[in-house]
């Protein structure tokens, strides 16, 4: 299938698979015109792409870790390895730090209009 039909299909632009591509994390064929040719497997890498995307994951880390990912009926889950873990917990950490630090910082706006 051509990236129109795949970017249909997983409702991904064409520009977004090109980045994909660009960053490792899928590959495509050509074809004798040069464009790009995608096959069925590509369609729920894809969508496995899209939902650690989704999740916060970085590029980088899902290039580590896409032959982690499963599809199934509930959509798209990771098989847990302890270096996977222990970069999702990161993550989970640095949003749980930047959410105290929004949180203070209603405080003090909140503060401020209190006085005024």
């Amino acid at each position: 299938m051509l990236i129109s039909e795949l970017a249909a299909r997983t409702g991904v632009s064409a520009r977004a698979l090109r980045h994909y591509e660009h960053r490792g994390l899928l590959a495509a064929q050509r074809d004798i015109n040069g464009y790009r040719v995608y096959a069925e497997p590509d369609v729920p890498r894809v969508l496995q792409i899209k939902a650690m995307i989704n999740a916060g994951l970085a590029t980088s880390t899902i290039r580590r870790y896409i032959d982690c990912a499963r599809t199934g009926e509930h959509g798209t889950t990771l098989e847990m390895c302890p270096d996977l873990r222990a970069e999702i917990d990161a993550i989970s950490a640095r949003i749980d730090q930047q959410q105290a630090q929004l949180s203070d910082t209603k405080q003090r706006l909140c503060a401020l209009i209190s006085t005024s």
